[in-house]
């Protein structure tokens, strides 16, 4: 028995003196970094104090500070940055859905500005400016060397004064020029309308009216259908969308799932991650689901498409979306400023995460860019086409009886538009004629 608690007492001593060994090196480390640290900030200090005793011309100490913090900050990735006591309240009403501007939400790729997405029926959007453009000059003045923040400033202006910016576009071979009018942008965060049986959501933002706008519209176009049992099913159309508040995104996914996991964050510390899951109902009462993004669908965007995708839910239809799978805080600072700081990333239920990668659609559909020439060539074939019912002296089709000619001619009319729609918006057409394919194989058993 003495051996035996002499043993243990001698593990524990010598446990303690490798302890203690081990320690004082990283105590010493830990006090180097520190000290390492403090010389920096004297640096600043030294630096600060010079450009305000020596710059060529007398400089705002406080501009100066607000550019260091930015500085810092925008070091770290493109989506952290300090707002501004202005640029906070702007981001403020941004996120309740009204604000003025052209219309854009932009990033910064290769010391250039890069369009997201414009946002639906907004200056920018109206006048031609599309997801994955370059802004490369506002009013002729280069944006290459500004931080975003800076050069967003360049783009804001009076609700009616009118801007120039400078485009570079992947398959045009010069940039060129779009002259935009600023106005106060409005934002609807949510559409819907009835298309040939399908009930279309066209979500557009991520802010505090998307969830309750969206299913008011959804219960709208489900009654004027006259029921449930007359819809094909519903199109989520989340095209363009930039994204916004991870609560809504939250809410819109939960909205078409019965349980499971809609989205989990992870920050540098595994016990800060949070989980968030479906509560029972679902809006959509299991009819079939179809979300259309493409490289302007980013963040929220690509929780809700990542989250039907992964419930096999919903068909995910377009193209890859933008890659944007990390979450930004902002956390209020003394003067009414702000920081917005990139805190976690996200994943998807399998688990995955989506930065840089995005979500790959089930079904990948290009959107065709439309050919002026193509239309004149075909309008000019069209003009001799006829028919049996256009010659003379044809013989009538008695088989049939009026009200089934009249349901003939409703079937065709519907045809005829589904084939328009696949011209004006061809991602849209496949949808819908995806949801009409399903609607044919009839209820499971």
């Amino acid at each position: 028995m003495k051996k035996f608690v002499m043993a243990a007492l001698g593990g524990t001593l010598a446990s303690v003196v490798a302890t203690t060994q081990f320690v004082g090196p990283l105590l010493a480390q830990e006090d180097e970094r520190q000290a390492s640290v403090y010389e920096q900030l004297d640096l600043f200090g030294d630096i600060f104090e010079r450009i305000r005793a020596q710059y060529v011309e007398e400089v705002d100490e406080g501009d100066l500070i607000e550019a260091a913090i930015n500085g810092m900050l925008t070091s770290l990735d493109p989506h952290s940055s300090y707002l501004a006591p202005d640029d906070a309240a702007d981001m403020r009403v941004q996120t309740r859905g009204e604000f003025g501007g052209l219309g854009i939400e932009v990033t910064q790729e290769d010391g250039f500005v890069k369009v997201v997405s414009p946002i639906d029926g907004t200056p920018a959007m109206e006048a031609g400016v599309e997801a994955g453009d370059f802004i490369t000059h506002v009013d002729g003045e280069s944006v290459l060397g500004l931080t975003l923040d800076e050069a967003v400033d360049l783009m804001r202006g009076p609700v009616g004064s009118e801007i120039s910016i400078t485009i570079v576009r992947e398959g045009e071979e010069e940039p060129f020029d779009i002259e935009i009018i600023r106005d106060k942008i409005k934002l609807t965060a949510s559409r819907s309308r009835l298309e040939s049986g399908a009930v279309v959501l066209r979500v557009t933002t991520f802010n505090d009216q998307t969830y309750t706008q969206m299913a008011e519209g959804l219960a709208k176009q489900v009654e004027e259908a006259g029921g449930l049992d007359n819809v094909n099913g519903f199109i989520l159309d989340l095209r363009n969308n930039p994204g916004g508040l991870l609560t809504q995104a939250i809410r819109v996914s939960d909205a078409f799932l019965e349980e499971g996991e809609i989205v989990s964050t992870r920050g540098r510390d595994p016990a800060d991650g949070d989980r968030y899951n479906a509560t029972p109902g679902d809006l959509a009462m299991g009819k079939p689901l179809v979300v259309l993004v493409n490289g302007g669908s980013a963040s929220a965007s690509e929780i809700v498409a990542g989250a039907l995708q992964d419930h096999r839910r919903a068909i995910v239809i377009g193209t890859k979306s933008f890659g944007k799978g990390s979450v930004q805080t902002v956390m209020p600072l003394r003067g009414d400023g702000a920081m917005r700081l990139t805190t976690a990333r996200y994943y998807t239920p399998s688990g995955r995460s989506i930065q840089a990668l995005g979500v790959s659609p089930d079904i990948v559909v290009e959107q065709p860019r439309r050919d002026p020439n193509a239309e004149q060539e075909e309008e000019e074939t069209n003009i001799f086409s006829r028919s049996e019912a256009d010659l003379r002296g044809r013989l009538d089709n008695d088989s049939l009886t009026p009200e089934e000619i009249e349901q003939i001619e409703a079937d065709r009319a519907k045809a005829e538009a589904s084939a328009k729609l696949r011209e004006e918006d061809y991602q849209l057409a496949y949808a819908v004629d995806i949801l009409k394919g399903l609607s044919k194989l009839g209820p499971k058993n």
